[in-house]
């Protein structure tokens, strides 16, 4: 049972390829997508291994609550294998489990404003439940996404229509979506010092479109990026073969759900993580995935072309 959640964003910072294997199709390698609505997802057996990667090529030391003693300074990558559980074989279970990273925003070409970010009630919805289940304790419960609707101040209106892709839809701006593109814009591009974020956070707070679920569902269907690659033979100069890979697109936004348990281990093995109560174990847990956590990791394949580069975005308010 999992006892203590933490929910973060990732925000694609270079075409990521989640690959589902080879196909007959168009694309040869396309991307992961839920067999139910195409909605495009990266699954969570992915998702930890690559955070997992992180955490084991990881020099950070963290600060560690030792029970009833003082606090123990410890290597995140010393304790992979009690948390992310053993490489191989069946010795423990994993104290940290990954739920299948979800899409939230998808980016699409817009005749103003350069790119928009585009959702739906569907989508707004599952966000909804997911942060229910996990008693988040933010204002999410009080959305109400309507299709068809904009922020006021939107930098996408065209003559009162905007304008995606080649198509052309009616919209109207409205309060709610307004207060939807704010609270969201704060999550993942949150103010710190320096404000790196400010362009981008302003920038959703007034390029976000809640589109039908149809509608959302045929952008995110046929508008990822398709990539032609080959392979040069070195004596002749020629293309051996030819092949395509579908990638989702830079500056694309997903979300899952960090969740964890106690620790399946006897209490010597546990070290630093041993505590009074399960729940207190798993807390720990948790608090070890925030603090070693990298804000910035690789995700996906082909790593050595820059492809999968992908920012970590925690969002905080979760009542334990």
């Amino acid at each position: 049972m999992f006892l203590k959640f933490q929910p973060f964003f990732l925000i694609v910072e270079t075409p990521l390829h989640p690959g589902s294997g080879s196909e007959l199709g168009l694309v040869d390698l396309p991307i992961q997508r839920e067999r139910h609505t195409n909605f495009p997802k990266i699954e969570g057996s992915g998702l930890k291994g690559s955070i997992r990667e992180a955490f084991e090529n990881s020099e950070k030391a963290i600060v560690m609550p030792n029970k009833g003693e003082q606090a123990k300074k410890i290597k995140v990558k010393d304790y992979v294998p009690l948390i992310f559980g053993p490489e191989s074989g069946n010795e423990h279970a994993a104290a940290l489990a990954f739920m299948d990273a979800k899409i939230l925003f998808f980016p699409v070409k817009s005749l103003r404003g350069i790119f928009a970010w585009i959702t739906c009630p569907q989508v707004i919805e599952r966000f909804k439940e997911d942060m229910r289940m996990i008693k988040f304790n933010n204002d999410v419960e009080s959305f109400k996404a309507k299709e068809g609707t904009i922020p006021k101040d939107s930098n996408l209106i065209v003559s009162s229509r905007i304008v995606l892709e080649e198509y052309t839809f009616e919209v109207v701006p409205d309060d709610e979506t307004t207060k939807i593109a704010k609270w969201f814009a704060e999550k993942i591009f949150p103010s710190k010092e320096p404000d790196i974020y400010k362009y981008w956070r302003e920038k959703f707070m007034k390029d976000l479109v809640i589109l039908s679920d149809d509608e959302f569902k045929e952008f995110v269907s046929t508008s990822t990026e398709v990539i032609a690659r080959t392979v040069i033979d070195d004596n002749k100069g020629t293309a051996k073969n030819l092949w395509y890979e579908e990638y989702l697109p830079q500056d694309t936004i997903l979300y899952s759900i960090a969740m964890a348990t106690a620790i399946m281990e006897d209490e010597q093995r546990k070290g630093a993580f041993a505590d009074e109560t399960s729940e207190k174990e798993a807390e720990k847990v948790i608090s070890y995935f925030k603090e070693g956590l990298h804000e910035v990791i690789q995700i996906g394949g082909n790593k050595t072309i820059g492809k999968g580069i992908t920012r970590i975005q925690l969002l905080e308010g979760v009542r334990t």
